[in-house]
């Protein structure tokens, strides 16, 4: 299955992914990269890997949905089936929801429905609560409010500081985001299999 991976910063999810793939662990290709910061550190893990990245600025479209039509030009001359959100932070709007049904997935770091938004890890870590996690889920047009498709629960250690919480967090996203994409792609071949044989 082709993939677009949609990313606003480092890409560390990004290349978890692609060391999935290249390992066999993950039966897909990343098509191409989607990002929305010029200066983002995915470019260049982009570049290594040779996974042809685009650069899209809202700020030079007229409108969410200007940007997204000209986003799904691109994801369709790459013949993207579904669309990877890592680390991007941006909310997905209804164009691009609608040209995606039950194909775009993101993963949040925390167990959700405790702390959605931007700033999960921290959230939970000032919040003093005992344990945090990470989410999968199926994006829809709420706030990390899509249908869960995986989750994993990490205590927090009173021994934690915000940047240890945040690399065990990390730990688990590269772990658990390419499973949990084959479980998936599994599911989507399935039902496509079941389409045809009842037409």
């Amino acid at each position: 299955m082709r993939l677009a991976v949609f990313a606003s910063g480092n890409g560390s999810n990004f290349s978890a992914i692609q060391e999935a793939i290249l390992s066999k662990e993950l039966s897909a290709d990343i098509a191409c990269v989607i990002c929305d910061q010029k200066d983002a550190g995915i470019y260049q893990r982009a570049k290594d890997a040779g996974i042809p990245i685009y650069y899209f600025d809202i700020k030079t479209f007229s409108s969410k949905k200007e940007y997204e039509k000209a986003i799904i030009a691109q994801l369709d001359k790459e013949m993207v089936e579904l669309i990877i959100l890592a680390g991007y932070m941006r909310i997905v709007g209804s164009t691009l929801l609608e040209a995606f049904p039950k194909r775009i997935l993101n993963i949040h770091p925390s167990y959700l429905p405790a702390f959605p938004g931007k700033q999960g890890i921290r959230d939970a870590f000032e919040a003093g609560v005992d344990q945090t996690g990470v989410t999968i889920h199926i994006v829809d047009e709420g706030v990390d409010s899509g249908p869960i498709l995986a989750q994993e629960k990490l205590p927090i250690l009173s021994t934690d500081s915000l940047a240890t919480l945040e690399a065990k967090i990390h730990g688990i996203e590269h772990r658990l985001y390419s499973k949990t994409i084959q479980d998936y792609i599994n599911q989507l071949k399935t039902r496509r299999t079941y389409d045809t044989s009842i037409n």
